[in-house]
């Protein structure tokens, strides 16, 4: 098979006329060709850093959409379904990737359970963290989110990075904020990238001090305003990805969006390109192929090399995606799950209390980091109620592993006016999350998440909408553009419900997660992240 067109020479920067001859899979011959083309050829894109599991979708599922966008591999962290299922959960993700030709390239998870603060489906601890870089599926050790613990070496987090050491291969960082002397100690136990950063002083200094920063503009934490000016100098070191991406998002665009942005701002294509294709091969030691002789021909046709229209998608000399249309199979998959909560009742989610201010999470759009203040309380015949007015609002995470009392704390900014939302899409161990304007509202969420076994769902008076989300209580078994709409329904349903976050279930997921600071809910209770200590609701 030949394919011409003007090629895209990343390495040696240079863009001309050219064909490839393709042989079983791989890049026979690159040659220099008369003639003028419309269209240019260049590697495929690679997601960094990503959760395959935010898409909501199984990765056979997931490869259908991306490929369309021009995404040929992506470097995954199978955290999400290892917190619901552990390495059986690993297991599954591997097995289904393997099935459709996109290359997923999936990581050992690090903190399973993230902390020791919250309930998690599984632990995954140093001796399975071997067993598991031993596979040479596993390519990397997923996101040390437990700063805290190599800051102080805790035995089972420096085993676990002295495994990936003795395998020869890279850690991944989770450090927010993380600056000076403590950063200095993280880089040197081994981390080796950061996704997390979120000013551009925070990732110049992980630049300087050795660390690879990768810019993150996902459906939640949006990076990219903040960090993209780091590009020019520092290319080199530099990739892209999405954390985390919603099903209606995905179906829009992928990597692809985030190099039209960067040269729309004027950075050089050849540097936006090295990042978004060639740095995650390199530094995750990817067998995807970057358009050379020799290589797995990997490889994308684009209609411009400003909006990066992708027009055909090559994976191993294979068409798989053209002009917007998936060739990727339906793949038949075992649904796993773990949802083991009897229903709650209105009184659960009562919190009695005679004090005058409470703490209160901040919610901040498009961040996953949350501010902590002090708000009024609002009470009602002894019970802290949901204050609409001021939008302070109830929120619950309810265990969904055993039954055990839901926690309660308040959040500012999601602005529901009605109703309630709720998902068992709650980093990073997946108990049920919720927020409403009254406890009816909330328990009836929550209740009907229980009965689906997993979801996300909007509910009020009048409404009862869910997406069931059967396959660990975090994945559809069903088609992308199903899922998509379903997504795109209830996301607003919120909206008119009155929350004004561009995300508000994707925010939604975050705020349980502990290792973000400053103020997040557990299932055990209201969590500072800044001291890593449980806090009070009641402020005395």
């Amino acid at each position: 098979m030949t394919i011409q067109g003007n090629i895209v020479d990343i390495q040696n920067r240079k863009i001309y006329s050219g064909e490839l001859l393709i042989e079983n899979g791989k890049i026979l011959s690159i040659k220099p060709i008369e003639g003028a083309f419309n269209h240019y050829i260049l590697p495929g894109f690679v997601d960094a850093h990503i959760h395959i599991e935010s898409s909501m979708l199984v990765p056979s599922e997931f490869a259908k959409i991306a490929v369309t966008h021009g995404t040929v591999a992506t470097v995954s962290d199978p955290h999400e379904i290892a917190n619901v299922l552990g390495v059986k959960g690993v297991e599954f993700m591997i097995e289904n990737g393997k099935k459709v030709p996109l290359k997923f390239n999936f990581g050992a998870p690090s903190c399973v359970p993230a902390t020791s603060f919250e309930t998690a489906g599984a632990v995954i601890d140093s001796n399975d963290i071997k067993t598991l870089l031993q596979n040479p599926e596993i390519k990397y050790l997923a996101e040390m989110m437990n700063y805290p613990g190599v800051l102080f070496e805790d035995d089972e987090v420096m085993k676990k990075i002295q495994w990936a050491k003795k395998f020869g291969k890279p850690v991944d960082g989770h450090a927010p904020g993380l600056r000076g002397d403590d950063l200095t100690k993280y880089i040197g136990a081994g981390i080796s990238t950061d996704h997390e950063c979120f000013t551009y002083e925070e990732g110049l200094e992980k630049f300087q001090k050795g660390m690879k920063v990768i810019i993150r503009e996902g459906s939640a934490a949006k990076n990219f305003e903040s960090l993209i000016d780091l590009l020019p100098e520092h290319f080199e070191n530099i990739m892209f990805c999405s954390d985390d991406k919603h099903p209606d998002d995905l179906l829009v665009g992928h990597i692809n969006q985030l190099c039209a942005r960067a040269v729309a701002r004027g950075i050089d294509v050849f540097k936006v390109l090295q990042s978004a294709c060639v740095n995650p091969v390199h530094h995750y030691n990817l067998d995807v192929g970057l358009l050379s002789e020799g290589d797995p021909a990997d490889f994308i046709l684009v209609d411009d090399l400003e909006s990066f229209k992708v027009l055909e998608t090559y994976i191993d000399g294979v068409l798989v995606a053209k002009n917007g249309k998936s060739f990727v199979a339906d793949i038949e998959f075992e649904v796993l799950n773990n949802f083991d909560t009897s229903l709650k009742k209105v009184s659960d989610f009562e919190f009695h209390s005679a004090s005058d201010r409470i703490r209160v999470i901040e919610a901040l759009d498009g961040e996953l980091i949350t501010n902590q203040i002090e708000c009024d309380s609002l009470i009602q015949d002894g019970n802290l109620v949901s204050n609409i007015d001021a939008d302070v609002l109830k929120m619950t995470v309810v265990n969904r592993y055993r039954n055990e009392d839901p926690a309660i704390a308040f959040i500012k900014n999601f602005g529901l006016k009605q109703g309630a939302i709720a998902s068992s899409v709650g980093h990073d161990s997946h108990n049920i999350i919720a927020v409403g304007v009254s406890d009816e509202m909330i328990c009836k969420a929550v209740n009907l998440l229980i009965e689906n076994k997993g979801g996300i769902c909007v509910v009020s008076e009048e409404i009862e909408e869910v997406v069931a989300l059967p396959v660990g209580g975090i994945m559809s078994d069903q088609p992308a553009e199903i899922i998509g709409k379903a997504y795109s329904k209830l996301d607003s349903l919120a909206k008119q419900m009155g929350s004004q976050l561009r995300a508000p279930f994707m925010t939604l997921s975050f705020m349980g997660l502990l290792v973000i600071p400053s103020l997040k809910l557990s299932d055990k209770g209201l969590f500072d992240g800044s001291t890593f200590k449980f806090t009070s609701l009641e402020v005395k």
